[in-house]
C-alpha cells in the first residue's frame, strides 16, 4: 500500500512537470506570435505609407523638356551669328 501511494505521488510530480513544460512552450508560442504579429503590422503601415507616397508625389521624369531644350538650342544657332573663316588669312 505504501508502495502504491509512493507511484501515485511519482506520477502525479511527473504529469505536473509534464504540464508545466507544456505551459511554457504555450507561453513561448504566444511570445513568438505576437512579435511576429507586431512586425507584420508595421511592415504593412510602411508599405502603405510607401504606396500613398509614390503616388502623391509627382514624377519629374515623366515631364516633357524636350521642347523646352529645343527652343533654348534655336537661340544659340540663328543665322545671323554664323561667321566664316576665310582661311587665306
Amino acid at each position: 500500500m505504501v508502495n502504491q501511494k509512493l507511484e501515485n505521488l511519482l506520477a502525479a510530480a511527473h504529469l505536473k512537470e509534464l504540464m508545466h513544460k507544456k505551459e511554457m512552450n504555450e507561453n513561448k508560442k504566444n511570445t513568438l506570435i505576437w512579435i511576429l504579429a507586431i512586425i507584420g503590422a508595421i511592415a504593412a503601415i510602411a508599405g502603405i505609407a510607401f504606396a500613398v507616397f509614390k503616388y502623391l508625389t509627382p514624377n519629374y521624369l515623366e515631364d516633357d523638356f524636350d521642347d523646352f531644350d529645343d527652343d533654348f538650342d534655336d537661340d544659340f544657332f540663328t543665322e545671323d551669328e554664323i561667321v566664316e573663316i576665310d582661311p587665306e588669312k
